[in-house]
């Protein structure tokens, strides 16, 4: 009887950042104008690399694919999310729902690989320069990207899948401001556990070994700087390098504490603000990290300008 009784949820309420009136507007406000800078800015240096024969390189068509992934992953999220600041209809579909984690889920996981792309890059580049046109062409850098985005859409996939076995019941209400699949477990009538244990084995295998390549690659460009007698020349290979390792401090920080340890502790409160993190406030930054000290970005941007 009590089986018999259950209704299925075919819909759900995000209660979004905060349930305090007076804020609705300001965050609108605010998320509105990070929201249309970080597409500008995104959107904006995919369009540069494509246009300037000049940036056709294995190390801007990485970079346009990053940016590309950053302008989904805030799109997955961000606009709905205005709509609920100013809307009293907070309901969003299972299928919406399911869409929503899907689109983010892939890419986030595929910016976890092209960071990779990234590392491997500057690693020919400064540890094997005569050989860098064979061990890091073109072809190759796009054949990189290509299984990039396969495994971003298989990984989410694989989940998405495992949620249809789910069944929602208890409540409706996702204390969050999107559809997070650890907020998704925990109003479930049936036993998450399978779920939860593969979001982590996969979590962790993804991002412990993306993480341990990038580290890899950079202490052997590390002993290679370190190698320069010139003191100019170090300065400048660094500094090619350092706004990618500030990226990926970013963003591997707050996913491990999000997806490596789910039910550590933390509070509600601090899964929101790591949340915040990596769906908006690291696809703002990054145009700026990679474009802003990039010479070659620059001088490209003012020949079109130009023309």
């Amino acid at each position: 009887m009590a089986e018999e009784n259950k209704t299925l949820v075919a819909e759900f309420v995000l209660t979004g950042l905060t349930d305090r009136p007076g804020l609705q507007v300001p965050l609108f406000l605010v998320f509105l104008v990070i929201y249309l800078t970080t597409m500008v800015g995104n959107l904006g240096v995919v369009a540069l690399i494509w246009k300037d024969p000049h940036l056709h390189t294995p190390m801007y068509l990485s970079l346009g694919s990053l940016a590309f992934a950053d302008a989904c992953t805030s799109s997955s999220v961000t606009p709905r999310m205005l709509t609920h600041f100013l809307s009293k209809n907070h309901v969003i579909s299972l299928f919406d729902c399911m869409a929503q984690f899907y689109i983010f889920g892939s890419s986030a996981t595929t910016e976890c690989f092209l960071l990779v792309v990234m590392a491997y890059d500057r690693y020919v580049a400064i540890c094997n320069p005569l050989l860098y046109p064979v061990m890091m062409s073109n072809n190759l850098c796009t054949q990189f990207i290509g299984v990039s985005y396969f495994i971003g859409f298989l990984h989410s996939a694989i989940h998405v899948g495992l949620l249809f076995r789910l069944t929602f019941c208890r409540s409706n209400e996702i204390h969050y401001f999107y559809c997070e699949i650890l907020q998704l477990f925990k109003i479930s009538c049936t036993d998450p556990t399978v779920n939860t244990l593969l979001v982590f084995i996969f979590s962790a295998f993804i991002q412990v070994f993306t993480f341990m390549t990038i580290v890899v690659s950079y202490i052997c460009i590390l002993f290679a700087i370190m190698k320069k007698k010139s003191e100019k020349g170090r300065s400048k290979t660094f500094s090619t390098c350092s706004s990618h390792l500030l990226s990926v401090s970013l963003f591997y920080g707050t996913l491990f504490f999000m997806y490596v340890r789910p039910g550590s502790g933390h509070t509600e409160d601090h899964d929101k603000m790591y949340s915040l993190f990596y769906t908006i406030i690291i696809p703002l930054l990054n145009p700026f990290i990679y474009s802003l000290r990039n010479k070659e970005v620059i001088g490209a941007l003012r020949r079109i300008m130009k023309k």
